[in-house]
């Protein structure tokens, strides 16, 4: 019997890219829905509503750096490894959210998604002789 990969590995990054996606489409209907706000309540525990922009947000970048960093393995590796620069961004975005006081929350995280869109765009328009081998 072969033994299945438990971890997201090179040979498998739809798997991660499914992952992350999911993910932050969920953190993204949990931030700017009241969903969450009312599963949170309905258990009793409506004293953290006002906590969960401080927890969904970072979050939601750091979903949109693994979908970065799995759009670089499908793209067979082409260019330098996203995973440091993405996970710095994805800090840096919920820094800044949280200094500016989610003010312009829905413009940062529509930025951010767009930008990882516009990552997959260059990744599949790269021609095979430009990859870094």
């Amino acid at each position: 019997m072969k033994a299945r990969p438990l971890t997201d590995t090179p040979e498998n990054p739809d798997r991660l890219l499914k992952r992350g996606l999911g993910g932050a489409l969920f953190m993204a209907v949990c931030c700017f829905t009241p969903l969450l706000v009312v599963v949170v309540a309905g258990v009793g525990l409506s004293a953290l509503t006002g906590w969960l922009d401080y927890v969904l947000f970072p979050l939601l970048f750091l979903c949109l750096a693994v979908v970065a960093q799995a759009l670089w393995l499908r793209a067979g590796r082409r260019g330098p490894s996203p995973k440091l620069w993405a996970t710095a961004i994805a800090a840096l975005l919920s820094a800044a959210l949280i200094w500016l006081e989610f003010r312009f929350a829905l413009r940062i995280s529509v930025g951010a998604f767009a930008a990882v869109g516009l990552y997959a765009l260059f990744l599949n328009r790269m021609k095979p002789s430009e990859a870094i081998r």
